[in-house]
């Protein structure tokens, strides 16, 4: 019979676990399994019985005792019993009409157990609750990856990581997710997206959850812009894509859902104080604005900004692209410290952007692999395009020939054909250039001699950029040509 001693214990400790369950969030119910379990297993051990056995069970009476309950059968022995099995004479005390072969309910408390399956019992019980709190902790902690939260720098771990107080739990910040240019002490809060939740085990510590923050993320910036600007949070504008180098700039590729919207003035706010709040709590870093289009010559002026372009070159196929900057502009403002403005550019846009000023432009296009690749640049955006074109320009010549040439005899084309030098013995000259040229009127070199360069720039598909180059290689053609009459 259980003395008030005893029954005084099972009720401190059944009001121990009750203020248990309240303090750590934990489940009544699931701390009784894991002591029930505990029990039974250190009892399996100490006695050496297998551990598939199911003959052992542990129960809570009406008076709120433990108790271990043991199925054993009924032999006829007085020694050397089994540690499921019961004499006779002890089980019919128990159970008076029981037989040989039957099974007997014995009921032990764990008090009556020796001190070392209590001890057993009680370090099992203690490493299950430490787990199902891990566990706990994991579950909720990893249905917020991706969210923001708040937490207080604690110390360095090393010389690399950061620990920062949650509150309920320990999270780490390592070198590659903190922002550069940020500096900590002891106590200061700060705010960070949670990037990984993980459970596993380390030499020195039990299962996780191990909580990995991050203030350098592209994520990290998201969340800020929907936290501060309510038409990003409701889904009216769209976050398309960001690119960012931590404390030196972001990207962010915005665009409305909803004509009647201005992305970019949006998430700038009255006066700037939606995007300075954003600004402020990024330590000061740039970040560039940029409304999404489906022009990809359009998309790279807007992101290579601040920089303003005077001119851009795009290869569709290769993805590659030339910008080109005045001579007045400065053109390490293009290019950004650390190249970080023409890095995100290209990043955002998915094209390889290099920049020139213009003067460096038709340096660099003066030698034969760069007009080849100038070649390649005035090619239109798809196949499609090209061949409507290609079409066109055939189309025409043929109306020409016929207007011009029918009905003359073979002597009389003969001699138009020699009246003026062909296009293509203009050295680098491309045949989709002569082909824009002989579309506005311009046949020969002779022609092409006559015009000035701005009213070459208006004729269709050349402009100002592509005049001044073909006047340019015109120069370069008529030198060669002195420099032999000349030697004549």
């Amino acid at each position: 019979m259980a003395t008030k001693q005893q029954i005084t214990n099972d009720i401190n400790l059944f009001d121990a676990i009750q203020q248990f369950c309240a303090d750590k969030g934990l489940s009544r119910e699931a701390v009784l399994d894991v002591i029930k379990d505990s029990l039974v297993t250190a009892y399996k051990r100490r006695l050496n019985i297998d551990p598939e056995c199911e003959d052992i069970s542990v129960e809570f009476n009406e008076k709120n005792e433990v108790v271990i309950v043991v199925s054993k059968e009924v032999v006829d022995l007085e020694t050397e019993l089994g540690p499921l099995q019961i004499s006779l004479a002890d089980a019919q005390e128990i159970e008076p009409e029981v037989a040989l072969g039957d099974s007997v309910a014995v009921r032990e408390k764990p008090v009556q157990l020796s001190r070392i399956v209590s001890n057993q019992a009680r370090q099992m019980v203690f490493q299950r609750l430490k787990e199902m709190e891990r566990e706990l902790l994991y579950d909720e902690y990893k249905a917020k990856e991706g969210e923001l939260t708040h937490g207080f720098f604690q110390r360095w771990r090393n010389r690399d990581t950061m620990s920062i107080d949650l509150g309920k739990v320990e999270a780490i910040m390592p070198r590659k997710e903190q922002s550069p240019g940020e500096r900590y002490k002891q106590g200061d809060r700060l705010k960070a997206i949670i990037a990984k939740v993980e459970l596993k085990r380390e030499r020195s510590r039990e299962p996780g959850p191990i909580i990995t923050l991050s203030r350098a993320s592209a994520d990290f910036v998201k969340k800020l812009f929907e936290m501060e600007i309510p038409e990003i949070y409701d889904g009216l504008i769209e976050i398309v894509d960001i690119a960012r180098m931590p404390s030196y700039r972001t990207k962010i590729v915005v665009r409305a859902n909803r004509s009647d919207i201005d992305p970019i003035g949006a998430c700038v706010g009255m006066k700037g104080v939606r995007i300075q709040s954003i600004v402020r709590e990024l330590g000061n870093e740039r970040v560039d604005i940029i409304q999404y289009t489906e022009n990809v010559a359009d998309f790279i002026t807007n992101a290579i900004s601040p920089a303003r372009p005077v001119d851009i070159r795009v290869d569709y196929e290769k993805r590659e692209a030339i910008v080109v900057v005045g001579d007045d502009s400065n053109i390490r403002q293009a290019i950004g410290p650390k190249h970080a403005n023409v890095r995100l550019a290209s990043q955002i846009s998915g094209y390889r952007i290099e920049i020139y000023s213009q003067s460096q432009y038709y340096e660099e296009m003066s030698s034969p692999a760069a007009r080849q690749s100038l070649e390649r640049l005035f090619q239109p955006q798809t196949e499609e395009v090209v061949d409507e074109r290609q079409e066109t320009i055939i189309a025409e010549e043929e109306a020409l020939y016929e207007e011009e040439y029918t009905g003359a005899t073979d002597e009389e084309v003969e001699d138009d054909e020699e009246a003026g030098t062909p296009l293509d013995e203009i050295p680098g000259l491309t045949p989709r250039v002569i082909g824009l040229l002989e579309s506005g009127g311009i046949l020969d070199v002779e022609s092409l001699i006559e015009m000035h360069p701005d009213e070459l720039a208006k004729v269709t598909g050349i402009g100002p950029t592509t005049s001044e180059h073909i006047m340019k290689l015109l120069a370069e053609s008529v030198e060669l040509v002195d420099e032999e009459s000349s030697e004549e």
